[in-house]
């Protein structure tokens, strides 16, 4: 596992991962092309969660019986068509069932994350999922950032023609790049892997755990992100997409530090490392209720928020790959499938909170989230000493 290919997968991730978020910044140019309300528009975002939520359920596991490399080429081709169909869209309807569909096929990145962690010798693995992690989570956030400004300019139908292309691109690179993989074609079938996902669950209380703990973050981060553009168009702000998605920049610097998160989760507790992240992530929502009507108080909330949930993630994710090698691929599943549904229930409460409450009521949804975390992170401190 070189810096090259480390960087390879990095950038793959990003880009692949980008697909699920390009939407967020442009909800309302797509509320306006269709004459919907906020609570209607908002569904295209929660299914595509819960869409990545089933493709984690059904098509990642399938890494642990077959060629990655071979997965992550085929599912490009299909997130290429999710894609098209999203671009092409002539109802609402039809735009959140291929949203969905999307879902299902951007989990391209949760293939690649454990085959790096696989590839990467133990003395390393933190640093090299903290890299990968760093590409993954960039993309997440620069997604924002070239949606907004393509939909200011070119429309937002315009962001999907051009990510399509992208992947087609990508599916090429990785097929020529990423190394022969071993798998166990003939340990499991496909109903018998499925329902080992249920014995880990069962089994492993860390899975359960971390699987809390990443739900909650990440519904928290969602709240936040599906709600942003609604805020910048309201007074005294009255900004458009494009400013929406220029808080993806501003977001960069918290991602940049899940590879140090990573590092400092091989010297250190990575429990540890996780609760102190939940605070950090915790204390953004303090700061973007009380600051967060002006813009550089905004700006403090977005890199204390993107600095909790990525090194929250980063570390959860080194708690798991801790495991055994052969569990990897399901294990990510069983945390990263509570992850996605944290996701879409994050992005329902945040757009709900937002029509009763507002800007206060998307913060208190958040901080309650988190809350919920925090505590199950104190009760079972003993588990873990």
């Amino acid at each position: 596992m070189d810096r090259r290919l480390t960087w390879i997968m990095a950038i793959a991730c990003g880009l692949s991962v980008a697909n699920l978020y390009y939407v967020q910044p442009i909800l309302a140019d797509i509320g306006h092309t269709f004459h919907v309300s906020v609570n209607q528009v908002g569904a295209v975002t929660t299914l595509g969660q819960i869409g990545f939520a089933a493709g984690l359920l059904l098509v990642v596991p399938i890494g642990d019986i077959f060629s990655k490399r071979a997965l992550i080429v085929s599912m490009l081709v299909a997130v290429t068509i999710a894609l098209i169909g999203v671009a092409i869209a002539p109802t609402l309807p039809f735009l959140i069932v291929a949203s969905f569909i999307l879902g299902i096929a951007t989990v391209v990145p949760q293939i690649i994350v454990p085959f790096a962690a696989t590839l990467a010798n133990a003395r390393e693995r933190g640093y090299v999922v903290g890299t990968v992690m760093s590409g993954l989570l960039i993309g997440i956030l620069l997604a924002r950032t070239v949606s907004g400004f393509i939909s200011a300019y070119f429309g937002w139908r315009s962001v999907y023609w051009m990510a399509a292309g992208l992947m087609i691109l990508l599916a090429i690179v990785l097929r020529i790049t990423l190394p022969p993989d071993r798998f166990n074609g003939k340990t499991l079938s496909y109903p018998r892997l499925l329902t080992s996902l249920v014995d880990l669950a069962r089994t492993e209380p860390l899975l359960r755990e971390v699987g809390l703990f990443g739900a909650m973050a990440f519904g928290a981060f969602s709240a936040f992100w599906v709600t942003l553009a609604f805020l910048l168009e309201t007074p005294p702000y009255h900004y458009g997409s494009e400013v929406a998605g220029l808080f993806g920049l501003v977001g960069v610097a918290g991602a940049l530090a899940a590879s140090v998160v990573g590092k400092l989760a091989d010297r250190m507790q990575a429990r540890v490392l996780t609760g102190i992240m939940l605070l950090i992530t915790l204390s953004s929502f303090l700061v973007m209720w009380l600051i967060g009507h002006w813009l550089w108080g905004l700006a403090i909330g977005v890199i204390l928020l993107d600095l909790g949930t990525q090194g929250a993630h980063v570390s959860n994710q080194t708690r798991i790959y801790r495991l055994p090698e052969r569990l990897r691929t399901r294990a990510n599943s069983v945390y990263m499938v509570p992850y996605f549904i944290g996701g879409s229930l994050g992005s329902f409460l945040g757009t709900y909170s937002w029509s009763i409450a507002g800007w206060n009521g998307v913060c208190v949804a958040g901080a309650l989230l988190l809350l919920i975390a925090l505590v199950v992170y104190v009760l079972n401190r003993h588990r873990w000493k």
